[in-house]
């Protein structure tokens, strides 16, 4: 019966088939079991297999209850019955026996069904035997292959984290990572770098572990690591003896951290040494050869991610030195004004941008304030910066208006030999006023911070950006004038800090402003705390910032002045002039005479637009002498010189200088050139001067 159920039983497909069945005929029995009598006969090693004696069974199926846990017996039984009701010629399935010490053992059984001419299964023969040392060695070997699974996807996944390591520091801590170190098994890394001959640790071992005078070791000094990189071969040390014993200097300061082996691999990169990698083991006896393979792997992978990154901080760090020599190496004292300006790079190696900043000394106590971006992130960028930085800074320096002197930047760009453009702000600040002229060309709006720590936007009518309005012949930018009180800060900046991977510009200037709101009141540590953002969520953008806080209102010097061109048909530059106006009235202490400055002001700048082709430019400012004296200039292209005459009651104008004549203490006109211009003063008392 025992060879014709052998012959007759086969495995399923879909089981797995025993690792050494001969380490189990001791214990492989069979059975006949006949379903019509309810009789099931098995052999003497089959009641083994069951921990049974043959005078304890009475070959019946219900005595082998007590040694089949129920949901075992539950699991069988549908299984028979499923293979009796699909058609099956048999079956296979492990289960647990339950012996007489209570212990449970795994078994295994297989089953060939036997069906009559009506088709009903009347007869099952079969084996049953011990299987535990068969799940045994099958458990070992899938432990076995699931550590070398992991082992081997932790160098997949170093490799991988590796691939995006940009810097030296970005390698140390994908090394230092704790899930990988974990599936190595390692406890801690050790990181040199070769230099000069030297190696230099960039990365220790545990806490604790420093050796003093070894942070730098010649090559050839006695150490694994030095080792390594001398003979280019890895140096695997198998115990704590064999550390003690091959170098003992360095054994006898970090013996106590309980390191049981350890390996040092030469990091090669095209033929040479550029470091070693130590990894440090506490509960690891020797290296076997799929350990030492897989260690070689792992540091030939380090080597060239480590070689990349040195060559991307030496490409950046040129790079970097390049944009900052093209930066004002020092940002000027301005009394009554406090400045801070920060520029924060791109971690992009050769790819800087052209952002830039710069802080202009114009007379009269004014200032210019400029934040720009060149289009694209490459050394012609910064090149392109460098340029326009100057330019704007001549023009500037020249004394034309804010608006001009953007134009002109702007025509000088399209005539270089570039296919970029460029966006900016200027600003032009009397801080003995306040009075802010802003020209944008095609920038991000300026916030405005107030002494409460309170932000927001400062919408500024834009023209082009710099050369494109030169080549599409665009050139007037409008001019938003405002007035800076004292403890105010005007915020400029470039995009990068406000531009953010799905997120809209708009909520990128909300927040913005919500961190000025929240930031510090010192503007140095705000500049700082600006560029750390940037930093935290990883800005792939170029970033320069420039702040301006107004101190407070200072005596102007003679000769200061504020200037404002009003063109024909513009009433925002004819609102922006009498702003001007108003603001040097209430800083320069003639807030008394205010409403005759204003509309002795308002006369003339009325009569040089009726009366003239163009437009006019109003000049505010001091005059020192005996006395102290606010002066009101307006200046048009007509050559045709104004007269006052009497008025008869009827006539509805030409009473414009006959007012100008009753406000001021004095007034005149002179003659420039192709034009002429009419001025009026006005006595300012020393003691009504306004102090902050």
């Amino acid at each position: 019966m025992v060879d014709r159920a052998a012959d007759s039983l086969s495995l399923p497909e879909d089981w797995p088939a025993p690792a050494d069945i001969s380490l189990s005929l001791n214990r492989l029995g069979t059975f006949d079991w006949d379903l019509d009598r309810g009789l099931m006969h098995m052999d003497e090693p089959a009641l083994g297999v069951f921990d049974l004696r043959p005078d304890e069974y009475d070959g019946k199926p219900s005595s082998l209850t007590a040694r089949v846990p129920r949901d075992e017996s539950a699991r069988l039984e549908a299984l028979i019955a499923q293979a009796a009701n699909d058609g099956s010629d048999s079956y296979g399935a492990y289960f647990k026996v339950r012996r007489r010490d209570g212990s449970l053992r795994w078994t295994h059984t297989q089953g060939s069904l036997r069906r009559g001419a009506d088709g009903r299964t009347h007869r099952i023969i079969g084996i049953v035997r011990d299987a535990a040392q068969e799940l045994a060695d099958s458990a070992a070997r899938l432990e076995i292959d699931e550590a070398r699974r992991v082992r081997t996807s932790v160098v997949e996944g170093t490799t991988a984290a590796l691939a995006h390591a940009r810097t030296v520091r970005d390698v140390i801590d994908v090394l230092q990572a704790s899930h990988g170190l974990e599936h190595l098994g390692a406890t801690s890394v050790v990181m040199g770098l070769v230099e000069s001959g030297r190696i230099h640790l960039v990365a220790e071992g545990p806490e604790g572990s420093f050796v003093p005078g070894t942070r730098v070791t010649r090559i050839d000094e006695r150490y694994p690591m030095s080792e390594a990189v001398r003979t280019l071969s890895p140096r695997f040390i198998d115990s704590a003896e064999d550390f003690a014993a091959g170098y003992p200097e360095l054994w006898q300061h970090i013996g106590h951290l309980g390191i049981t082996a350890a390996a040092y691999l030469p990091l090669i990169a095209q033929g040479r040494p550029i470091g070693a990698l130590g990894l440090l083991y506490g509960d690891k006896s020797g290296f076997n050869a799929e350990d030492r393979n897989l260690l070689v792997a792992l540091g030939s992978s380090i080597a060239q991610s480590l070689q990349r990154a040195m060559l991307f901080e030496q490409d950046h760090d040129l790079a970097e030195g390049l944009q900052q020599a093209m930066l004002p190496r020092r940002i000027p004292q301005v009394p009554g004004a406090q400045i801070a300006v920060r520029y924060r790079s791109a971690r992009l190696g050769r790819d800087i941008g052209g952002d830039w900043y710069d802080v202009i000394p114009l007379p009269g106590g004014r200032i210019g304030a400029v934040i720009g971006d060149v289009q694209g992130h490459d050394t012609h960028a910064a090149a392109v910066m460098g340029q326009l930085r100057i330019v704007l800074r001549a023009y500037a320096a020249e004394g034309h208006e804010p608006a001009t002197v953007v134009a002109r930047a702007s025509a000088f760009l399209q005539e270089l030999d570039t296919d970029r453009f460029a966006t900016c702000t200027y600003a032009e600040a009397d801080l003995t006023t306040g009075v802010v002229q802003l020209v944008r060309a095609g920038h991000v709006d300026p916030l405005l911070r107030d002494t409460d720590g309170s932000c927001r936007r400062l919408p500024v009518q834009g023209g082009m950006p710099l050369g494109l309005s030169a080549l599409f012949g665009s050139l007037d930018y409008p001019v938003k004038t405002l007035e800076l009180d004292p403890g105010q800060t005007l915020v400029m900046y470039t995009d990068g800090l406000v531009e953010m991977p799905g997120v809209d510009l708009d909520e990128g200037m909300l927040e913005l402003a919500e961190l000025m709101r929240v930031g510090p009141h010192d503007l140095q540590a705000l500049a700082d705390r600006l560029c750390e953002v940037v930093d935290e969520r990883g800005g792939e953008d170029d970033v320069a910032v420039l702040l301006l806080r107004r101190r407070g209102a200072y005596m102007p010097q003679a000769g200061g002045r504020l200037q404002q061109e009003v063109p024909p048909h513009d009433p925002a530059a004819l609102r922006a002039a009498r702003q001007m106006i108003r603001a040097a009235v209430g800083a320069w202490g003639a807030r008394e005479r205010s409403d005759d400055i204003e509309l002795a002001a308002d006369e003339l700048i009325t009569n040089a637009l009726m009366h003239t082709d163009g437009g006019a430019v109003v000049t505010v400012r001091v005059v020192s002498g005996v006395e102290r004296r606010l002066r009101i200039e307006v200046e048009d292209g007509s050559s045709a010189l104004p007269r006052r005459r009497e008025q008869e009651e009827a006539d509805l104008s030409g009473r414009g200088l006959l007012l100008v004549d009753n406000l001021a203490d004095g007034w005149g006109v002179e003659s420039r050139g192709s034009g002429k211009s009419v001025w009026c003063e006005f006595v300012v008392p020393e003691g009504s001067r306004r102090r902050v």
